[in-house]
């Protein structure tokens, strides 16, 4: 998959013109390239493509299955769309996926261990004409106590330039994407960690409210995966069961990978315990393109859905009903005391009549 990765290292800048042309030269491209990379000024552009031999004539990547301590070889082409000559570094790296869910290479400061590693050109610098292009041969040679499973990288073109006028040193890449199956055991898992529920009530008592369900796709095998996603949201015993709507799929993933899920939900019925549920379907592409799901991978957990304002009324109402039974109780006891004060001293009186006559 052909690749304009550019980066920006800077020199001499303002702080916030500086930060802004980073910010954007953290951009990456990863779908199959459609127009020619261009420097900053417009008047440098080159293409890079796959050449055409036994492994087909039309690929827009590089995509091989090799044995522990196999070799191939195999070419890219460099055109110089310009009209000035072209000096481009050309190196491999391995690959890793962004936070925008998008693949990117590694630059050529840090360290690669897969595809950066066994990929070889058989040239550091290649020289381009204008108008011309030029075939650059590589190796591929895999280790042989390589670890059986995908490694995602890629073989890359490099510009290196001032800009003057942004106190900058630019350097545009260009590059396509290498995928090697290592032959072994093939072990394609995702898991499903860190799952998690979060109720957020509204000040209505009788109102629904919304949830978010967060969790991390892992991928705990050796296998470039994506995934079919399905989320649901249940209060006791499976009722009041809430929408969650389409859960958009997890980029692929490069094996050891996570990627962080977060579901809105609305109109959730606080049941003051809510259940959430992911169901994980794997999605494996083998040599031909061809995409086969594999076996789900399911997760729960639960979470509180107090509904505070309702408890609230319920409790405040309580407490009225609690005051008024108290205060009618007293109430009542005061009018029998009183009731018990009268009939005392109607007998006293009485009993005072009574003495009276007797004498």
């Amino acid at each position: 998959m052909h690749a304009p990765i550019p980066r920006r290292t800077t020199t001499v800048a303002a702080l916030l013109r500086t930060a802004l042309l980073a910010l954007l030269a953290t951009l990456v491209v990863t779908g199959p390239l459609t127009v020619p990379a261009a420097a900053a000024g417009g008047d440098v552009t080159w293409t890079v493509r796959t050449a055409p031999n036994g492994y087909g004539s039309d690929r827009s990547s590089f995509a091989y299955g090799v044995n522990p301590g196999g070799r191939i070889d195999d070419a890219m082409v460099v055109a110089n769309r310009g009209k000035q000559p072209l000096t481009l570094a050309v190196y491999a790296a391995d690959g890793y996926t962004t936070d925008a869910g998008r693949l990117d290479l590694l630059t050529r400061d840090k360290k690669s261990v897969g595809v950066g590693a066994w990929v070889h050109a058989d040239r550091t610098n290649v020289q381009v004409a204008p108008g011309r292009t030029v075939r650059v041969p590589f190796r591929v040679t895999v280790p042989d106590n390589a670890t059986p499973g995908d490694y995602v990288g890629g073989l890359l073109t490099s510009l290196k330039q001032a800009d003057d006028a942004a106190g900058i040193n630019v350097d545009r890449r260009l590059g396509i994407r290498v995928k090697l199956r290592v032959s072994g055991a093939l072990r394609p898992r995702l898991a499903v960690e860190d799952l998690a529920v979060d109720y957020h009530g509204t000040a209505t008592p009788f109102a629904t409210g919304g949830a978010t369900v967060t969790y991390t796709v892992h991928n705990t095998g050796n296998a470039v995966l994506s995934a079919r996603q399905n989320v649901t949201l249940n209060g006791p015993f499976g009722w009041l069961k809430a929408r969650t709507g389409a859960v958009a799929a997890p980029p692929e993933l490069l094996p050891g990978e996570r990627w962080k899920v977060t579901v809105p939900v609305h109109e959730v019925t606080p049941a003051f315990r809510l259940t959430a549920s992911v169901t994980l379907t794997p999605l494996l592409t083998d040599a031909s393109g061809s995409v086969s799901p594999l076996a789900p991978v399911r997760a729960t957990a639960g979470g509180w859905a107090v509904p505070w304002t309702l408890l609230i009324a319920v409790l405040v109402l309580a407490a009225a009903g609690t005051t008024w039974l108290l205060l009618a109780r007293r109430a009542r006891a005061r009018r029998a005391e009183r009731e018990n004060a009268r009939v005392r001293q109607a007998v006293q009186e009485a009993l005072r009549t009574q003495e009276t006559q007797t004498h």
